[in-house]
């Protein structure tokens, strides 16, 4: 083996040599064209193993005119939703065949077009977006440059697998209201085309219960955000006796800001999240949440973009997952 050999990384060529073929009928043993007898495709590999050859996957899409890698766009990759969704997705796509290619937003809100658009330079076939905060238009905008598989939210147009957020969210307040809470307070998220059905759904319970609606809007996603809201809510002279926040990661800001106050949850304060993270199950914290399913909304989503790769012509997907209550020990009757 020569020194150039051992300095880069072995090539079709390279095991063309080792097995005496061309170049050609390596390559089309790799893509499994036809053409290629079962005896000669296995010295193929076999030589490429002792080379140390892998084949590129981008090259050979560029060669069948074909796309085959998936991009995967993750708003936040510190909530565990996300990597749940990232679970689900892996596990829908055939490894061997389909490249996963990631790509996290850098941006506290979550408005990163940059993210999105460097799946776009790395030529991959199809994005799934989880969770894409762009106006409607500006998603069917993206949609046709590239195709889309919208997560979290349905966006009219546009492949989409989402929780249905209004069930959610009234099962959560109609606990509350359930137990006898009537000064139930909403720490809700950014105010994003979209993403404030569970706002809505939290409100409507709440008149249609014949009281006030109290809602306290974080100014982003991020858990020091869900504290500074927190801390707005339990230091009213009037406090909240119970919170539904916006997300799991929102609770533990409520939980925390909560304990530094001296309050107890849920003996002075009951609590119920969104997500049934795994933070939120652990022992001590018992979180009541809803459960959104999100590892099936990953694996959806990738049978989703999988359809739409090998069938562009498909109709659009509407696919919604209906959410459960998890009821645990952060809740408890009124005082």
């Amino acid at each position: 083996m020569g020194l150039d050999r051992q300095l880069r990384p072995a090539t079709q060529s390279d095991v063309a040599r080792e097995v005496g073929v061309s170049r050609t009928l390596v390559s089309f043993a790799f893509r499994d064209a036809p053409g290629v007898s079962g005896e000669t495709k296995q010295a193929i590999f076999d030589a490429a193993k002792r080379l140390g050859y892998r084949p590129n996957a981008a090259a050979a899409d560029l060669a069948r005119k074909h796309r085959s890698a998936v991009g995967l766009y993750l708003m936040d990759i510190y909530n565990e939703v996300y990597a749940d969704i990232l679970s689900g997705v892996r596990m829908a796509l055939p490894q061997a065949r389909n490249r996963l290619i990631l790509s996290v937003s850098q941006s506290i809100d979550g408005v990163d077009r940059g993210a999105v658009e460097s799946l776009i330079e790395a030529r991959v076939g199809i994005i799934i977006a989880a969770t894409l905060l762009d106006p409607d238009e500006r998603v069917r905008e993206l949609a046709r440059i590239i195709p889309i598989v919208n997560v979290a939210r349905p966006v009219p147009g546009v492949d989409s697998v989402y929780s249905d957020d209004d069930a959610g969210a009234r099962a959560a307040t109609e606990h509350l209201l359930g137990l006898g809470h009537t000064r139930i307070a909403h720490l809700a998220g950014p105010d994003y085309d979209g993403h404030t059905v569970r706002r809505r759904s939290y409100e409507k319970a709440m008149r249609g219960a014949g009281l006030v609606p109290w809602t306290a809007p974080a100014d982003d996603f991020t858990q020091a955000a869900g504290q500074r809201a927190a801390a707005g809510l339990l230091d009213a002279a009037d406090r909240p006796t119970a919170i539904f926040a916006h997300n799991d990661q929102f609770a533990m800001a409520v939980r925390e800001a909560a304990y530094a106050r001296g309050l107890a949850v849920p003996g002075d304060l009951s609590l119920v999240g969104y997500d049934n993270s795994r933070t939120g199950r652990l022992h001590g914290i018992d979180l009541t949440s809803v459960d959104l399913h999100a590892m099936e909304l990953g694996s959806v989503a990738g049978a989703v973009a999988m359809n739409r790769l090998n069938n562009p012509e498909a109709p659009v997907a509407d696919e919604r997952l209906t959410p459960e209550l998890v009821i645990r020990n952060s809740t408890a009757p009124a005082k």
